[in-house]
């Protein structure tokens, strides 16, 4: 008997399978999606905005979101807090210099020059609507892509009659979002001569509070300190607590005028006066860019202490880009910020009629759904269907969740029939219809705008 040979028992502890850690993409860092939750929102902005520009007389204008970045550097401001700290600049395989846009003034000013707009009838009313870009600290409310829309007044003269108009398109647009109650904060910060004048004594105020000791808490903040050599106006737009008090007790800029720029001022005030529209003064009021002079103004609704919307004038920023003055104001409004106001106000958006539904039952039925659909396509009346569901309950439910007020009814016996029930979702009613004149026959009940509130019908058996 030949014995049995055992096989060695091996002495290698098994090794246990290495789990790799389960990658998961997210947005970038201050990104955020548009999910079909908030599409009503961003619909309704949309809608608003366009028939408001269009009583205005504003035509739409989309510049490209990458731009050379010198154009930023140039018209926003080299020493601005956006092109310092916070503009994505990238360096192309063919060594062009771009960046994303942080705003869009300075790319319609380019598009201005580059497509000879001057020669159209002047002044030229443009508005946008895009995403921006910034590198800043992504917290409530504010985000490194976001989006902005805003109005421009281009080309002819510099009237301070387009100061009130975009001053008051702006504020509309907001009222039309039924957003209630807004303060206008205004202000001038003067033209190329009167301003050096207020820099100079602006500059001699903050340098006496700069503090010798050192100590946190005493004199002003340290970008503040650099901001007196490198852009004065910019003092006044500082945010630090700290600084709010020496802010106050600023020198005013509305002291030291000169008397053109006092009479435009003058002027826009009486015509605001005369829409009427609520506004205040704030003597400390500059915005953040360098292309700025005479009118500024930021926008407020009541309960809320971040503008809503701003602008000004900017007659310098085609010379800064390299080409001549041009008169010109606009404004801005941050989309995020009205719909962030919208949302807490629970201001309700308008309810959309539901469209008509069409139901399938069966495989047959399924097969020849698609050419109908085509047909209400065709004839321009909308339509939802849910292809991928089976049961008539089901796809009655979507019906009612919906709003719809028509829905039909399409089986194997209607398929064979060449025809197609017609369900009124209100009262549950239904009657057969010829396949061949189902279009007619709907338009038919549409046109007779019968209630379309829907009741909860139970599918027959």
């Amino acid at each position: 008997m030949t014995p049995k040979i055992s096989k060695p028992q091996s002495t290698d502890v098994p090794r246990e399978r290495s789990k790799k850690p389960k990658f998961i993409f997210q947005a970038p860092k201050g990104m955020h999606d548009l999910l079909p939750l908030d599409q009503p929102w961003w619909e309704r902005i949309r809608r608003v905005l366009t028939d408001v520009a269009e009583f205005y007389n504003f035509t739409r204008i989309d510049t490209p979101i990458l731009e050379d970045a010198a154009l930023f550097e140039r018209g926003v401001g080299a020493g601005t807090d956006i092109v310092e700290k916070e503009m994505y600049v990238l360096k192309t395989k063919g060594g062009d210099r771009l960046a994303l846009r942080p705003e869009f003034t300075a790319s319609i000013i380019r598009a201005y020059l580059e497509h000879g707009m001057s020669r159209l009838p002047q002044p030229t009313k443009l508005y946008y609507f895009g995403p921006v870009f910034r590198h800043e600290n992504p917290q409530a409310g504010r985000y490194r892509q976001f989006y902005q829309a805003g109005f421009e007044i281009v080309g002819g003269e510099s009237d301070p009659v387009y100061d009130a108009q975009v001053i008051l398109t702006t504020c509309r647009f907001i009222e039309e979002l039924k957003i209630k109650n807004l303060t206008v904060q205004v202000n001038t910060i003067g033209c190329k001569v009167c301003r050096q004048n207020y820099k100079r004594k602006l500059q001699l105020y903050y340098r006496s509070k700069i503090s010798s000791s050192g100590k946190k808490g005493e004199g002003i903040c340290k970008d503040c300190e650099r901001r007196i050599e490198t852009n004065p106006l910019r003092l006044l737009d500082c945010k630090t607590p700290s600084c709010q008090p020496i802010k106050e007790q600023a020198p005013s800029i509305l002291d030291h005028l000169c008397t053109t720029c006092n009479n435009h001022f003058k002027q826009v005030l009486e015509f605001l006066d005369e829409i009427p529209l609520a506004y205040t003064l704030n003597p400390r009021l500059v915005r953040g860019l360098d292309y700025y002079n005479r009118t500024v103004f930021e926008v407020f609704a009541e309960g809320f202490d971040v503008a809503l919307a701003g602008g000004g004038r900017y007659d310098y920023l085609g010379e800064m880009i390299g080409s001549r003055v041009i008169p010109a104001v606009g404004s801005s409004l941050g989309i995020e910020r009205l719909i962030e106001v919208m949302k807490t106000v629970q201001i309700p958006l308008p309810r959309h009629k539901g469209k008509v539904f069409f139901v399938h039952i069966g495989e047959l039925a399924r097969k020849k759904s698609l050419p109908i659909i085509e047909e209400f396509r065709k004839a321009e009346i909308d339509i939802q269907e849910a292809l991928g569901k089976d049961s008539l309950r089901a796809q009655l439910k979507v019906a009612n969740d919906k709003h719809s007020p028509i829905a039909l009814i399409f089986g194997q016996r209607e398929a064979f029939e060449e025809s197609i029930i017609v369900r009124d979702m209100r009262t549950g009613v239904q009657e057969s219809v010829p396949i061949v004149k189902i279009v007619e026959e709907v338009k038919r009940r549409l046109s007779m705008k019968v209630d379309a509130t829907p009741l909860k019908v139970a599918p027959k058996k």
